[in-house]
C-alpha cells in the first residue's frame, strides 16, 4: 500500500503519468488503473485486493447442494448414487445434474460420510537361517545397479560366506537375466565348490514355493558344481530380495 500511495501522491504533485510509471516500474496501464481507482474510492482503493475469484464456473449452486444435504439427514442410509438418483427424479432437465463424485464431495463436506477404519498391513519379514561355520553357508544378492561412464547400467552379483563374510564371488553383469547369473554360478561352483548346507532362498516371500537350491540329485558328476535349474533358482530369487539370499 505504501508503493501505491507515493505513487498517486507524485501524480497529485503534478509530475506527469510515464514519468512516474518508469520511476515505479510499472506499464502506464497498471499506473492508470490504481489512478482511476484512487479517484473513484478514495484511499481503500490502495490496499490489497483478495485474490480469489468473484465467481467460479463450476460451482454447485447453494439450492442443489442444500438438497443433497437435506436427503443425506433424511436418508443416512443413503450414498452418493441414490442421491443423484433421486436429484434426476425431482429437478427439470434443464438443471444440470451434479456427477457421483461431487455429491460425495458435499457429503464429506457437511461430514455426513463415515470412512471406516482399515487396519493398517504391516509386512512381516522372514528370518534367515544362520551359518555356523566358514562354508556352511552362502550368501547371494544382486547390489543394485550404476550407470557407467558409456551410459549403460552394471549389476553387480555378489556371492558371501554367511560365517565369515568372505566375498567369494562379485561379478559385473550387464542385466539380472537368468542365463547370465547361471554361467556365474557355475563358474563359481566349479572354482569353489558348494557350500555344506542348502536349502530354499529365505530373504523373500514368494508365493511360489521355491525348491532347494542345491539337492543330492543336482549335483554334476564329479564336479562338484550344482546343475543349470539349481542356479536358476538362486538367480531368480535373489534379485526380488530385499535382504541377501541364503543358500
Amino acid at each position: 500500500m505504501d508503493e501505491r500511495l507515493r505513487f498517486v501522491a507524485q501524480l497529485l504533485d503534478g509530475e506527469a503519468m510515464s514519468e512516474v510509471c518508469r520511476a515505479f516500474g510499472i506499464s502506464r496501464k497498471t499506473g492508470y488503473k490504481i489512478f482511476e481507482r484512487y479517484k473513484e474510492h478514495g484511499l481503500e482503493a490502495l490496499t490489497d485486493r483478495s485474490r480469489r475469484p468473484v465467481r467460479y464456473a463450476n460451482q454447485l449452486p447453494r439450492q442443489i447442494e442444500s438438497l443433497i444435504v437435506a436427503a443425506k439427514r433424511d436418508k443416512p442410509h443413503w450414498g452418493a448414487r441414490k442421491i443423484r438418483e433421486l436429484l434426476v427424479r425431482r429437478l427439470d432437465g434443464d438443471i444440470r445434474i451434479p456427477a457421483k463424485s461431487t455429491i460425495h464431495a458435499v457429503l464429506h463436506r457437511h461430514g455426513l460420510v463415515k470412512i471406516p477404519g482399515r487396519p493398517r498391513h504391516r509386512a512381516t519379514g522372514t528370518l534367515l537361517s544362520t551359518g555356523a561355520a566358514p562354508n556352511d553357508l552362502w550368501c547371494a544378492d544382486f547390489k543394485g545397479e550404476f550407470k557407467l561412464g558409456n551410459g549403460r547400467y552394471c549389476f553387480p552379483l555378489t556371492v558371501t560366506d554367511h560365517a565369515s563374510r568372505f566375498l567369494l564371488l562379485c561379478e559385473a553383469l550387464e542385466s539380472t537375466r537368468e542365463n547370465l547369473a547361471i554361467t556365474a554360478f557355475e563358474q563359481l561352483f566349479q572354482e569353489r565348490g558348494l557350500p555344506r548346507r542348502s536349502g530354499p532362498t529365505m530373504a523373500c516371500r514368494s508365493p511360489v514355493q521355491t525348491a532347494s537350491l542345491i539337492s543330492p540329485n543336482s549335483r554334476c558328476g564329479g564336479c562338484g558344481s550344482a546343475s543349470p535349474s539349481s542356479a536358476s533358482n538362486l538367480a531368480t530369487h535373489s534379485r526380488t530380495a530385499a535382504t541377501s539370499a541364503c543358500i
